[in-house]
């Protein structure tokens, strides 16, 4: 489904492997698709700065910097990372803790210890465990971003005094606005030999400039002209205290900043059709924060809307990136005059066509059909995500998903009941046993009813944890005290590794190594057979 949305982004399908082959055609086409994604990291960049409360150079430099590194050694080519609204929502309670510029300081202590926490869980390949986001939840997370990226463009249709554009001047905004994203939806019918944003921005620009519209543009903002980035030790104390105020912060940022960049890559992943990746990003994640931390950045993550740019616009391998992130530095230090004649309307464009792109519109079919917990979640993830921010709204949908999955499953467990030639009661238990099922599974039994001899046999049920194993000894105890005995039957190997291992069997049996009798419950217990 999210590998859909690229055809409802661009014409022609995006689903394609990356090219391998760097012919002088497929180099044009990545270093355009570099300058398109650059043109449209300037007003972001800036922007999210202003949500951290520092200075626009500061954000500039961590999109430079972060994509540079991430586009070399990242785990998906194609992806786009700089600054971004996640962590500078994060930033700001710290910068304005110490006044003075000192909050800065910290900033940049607080972004190294982010980059080292996130090569940490890179070199200990906990990136992998980003499987464990269901479907519903990537679907939430797509389309809360999509709202979120739409929400952050409406503050562009503001004026220097913070009331809303009216009027006239709204309108030639509006009609600017309309005119780029006409030009992405058309050209790319008539020709793909330029990316379609670039296209757009290009040619709204001419009109603004040409005809001397009275219209924000991107020097509006604020000065991008700059130098180089130089190295520098964050000047902070190296005490404990110090560590014990960045470091939360710094926990906090790189969760946030590694899961939005692994669900940016399971994206990106669906419409290139790349796979894996997820420890090899995180490790360039942290370096890229590492280094933005000495050079005066104020670290980032994955940006799913410059992504999308970047592949709309043909981005396929590292070039694109790595164009990007040159691209951008070539702006701080010679171009700045020019980029920040760029009307903001072309680029609000160009977002809003990343918006309508990104947004799964199927899962909106898909609600009224899916299981209700499915749509539930769904809605969830993307309530939250707009409301709080993408963290917390997954950890939200893991939770709500894994806990639906356990009470699903704890509901299944039964038992089909029958009888053998010699009088004995046999439970076939169905279903899987765990902390869930083993109140349920104890309740299927009638000791005092049964007759002497029972057999449960397991071979459609799976033992599953130490609960479970609790529960079998609670069912053996009450037949030992109701003077019956009991057998069980067909457990697996992994269960009976689980029973082994607790200590709760002992195995005593020469003529199969693998599934043993075993005795020792105070009754007679077996265990026979495997499957």
């Amino acid at each position: 489904m999210l590998a859909r949305l690229a055809d409802r982004f661009d014409g022609p399908d995006l689903r394609v492997a990356p090219t391998t082959s760097l012919s002088l055609t497929v180099v044009r086409v990545e270093v355009l698709a570099g300058l398109t994604v650059a043109l449209a990291l300037v007003p972001e960049a800036v922007a999210f700065a202003f949500v951290a409360d520092v200075p626009p150079l500061v954000g500039l430099y961590a999109a430079f910097i972060v994509g540079l590194i991430t586009a070399l050694i990242g785990g998906r080519p194609g992806m786009i990372s700089g600054a971004t609204g996640a962590l500078a929502v994060v930033m700001v309670s710290l910068v304005a803790r110490f006044p003075d510029g000192v909050g800065l300081q910290y900033l940049f202590a607080t972004v190294v210890l982010m980059g080292i926490l996130q090569i940490i869980v890179g070199v200990m390949r906990w990136g992998k465990f980003i499987r464990l986001v269901p479907h519903p939840v990537m679907l939430g997370f797509v389309n809360g971003l999509a709202i979120v990226i739409g929400k952050s463009q409406l503050d562009f249709f503001r004026q220097a005094d913070g009331s809303w554009m009216q009027g006239g001047q709204l309108v030639l905004v509006l009609a600017l606005v309309a005119l780029t994203m006409l030009v992405i939806w058309g050209l790319p019918r008539l020709t793909t030999a330029i990316p379609a944003p670039l296209a757009g921005i290009a040619i709204t620009a001419g009109v603004v400039i040409l005809f001397g519209l009275p219209v924000p543009t991107v020097g509006d903002l604020a000065s991008i002209s700059g130098g180089l980035p130089i190295f520098a030790l964050p000047d902070v104390p190296f005490t404990y205290e110090t560590l014990s105020i960045i470091l939360p912060y710094a926990i906090i940022l790189a969760a946030v900043g590694l899961i939005e960049s692994l669900l940016t890559l399971n994206l990106v992943g669906e419409i290139t059709g790349q796979r894996g990746g997820a420890s090899q990003e995180c490790i360039a994640q942290g370096t890229a924060n590492t280094v933005t931390g000495f050079f005066g950045g104020m670290g980032g993550c994955a940006m799913i809307g410059q992504s999308m740019i970047n592949v709309k616009s043909g981005g396929r391998t590292r070039i694109s990136g790595v164009s990007a992130a040159l691209f951008l530095l070539l702006f701080i230090l010679a171009a700045s005059a020019l980029i920040e004649r760029i009307p903001l309307a072309a680029l609000v464009g160009v977002m809003f066509m990343v918006v309508i792109g990104t947004f799964a519109w199927n899962s909106l079919k898909i609600l009224a059909r899916v299981p209700r917990v499915d749509a539930v979640v769904i809605v969830l993830v993307t309530a939250v995500t707009v409301r709080f921010d993408l963290a917390i709204a997954v950890v939200v949908g893991v939770i709500v998903s894994a806990l639906a999955y356990s009470w699903q499953n704890a509901t299944r467990i039964h038992a089909k009941v029958d009888e053998t030639p010699d009088g004995a009661k046999v439970y076939r238990v169905q279903g899987p046993l765990f902390f869930g099922s083993a109140t349920g599974f104890v309740e299927l039994f009638e000791p005092e009813s049964d007759p002497d001899r029972v057999v449960i046999d397991f071979a459609d049920s799976r033992v599953a944890d130490q609960s479970a194993l609790q529960a079998i000894e609670a069912v053996a105890a009450k037949y030992e005290s109701a003077g019956k005995s009991i057998q069980l039957r067909h457990l697996s190997r992994d269960c009976h590794r689980l029973l082994t291992r607790a200590g709760h069997l002992m195995i005593d049996s020469d003529d199969d190594p693998d599934y043993a009798i075993a005795a020792d419950y105070g009754v007679r217990t077996g265990i026979l057979g495997s499957h």
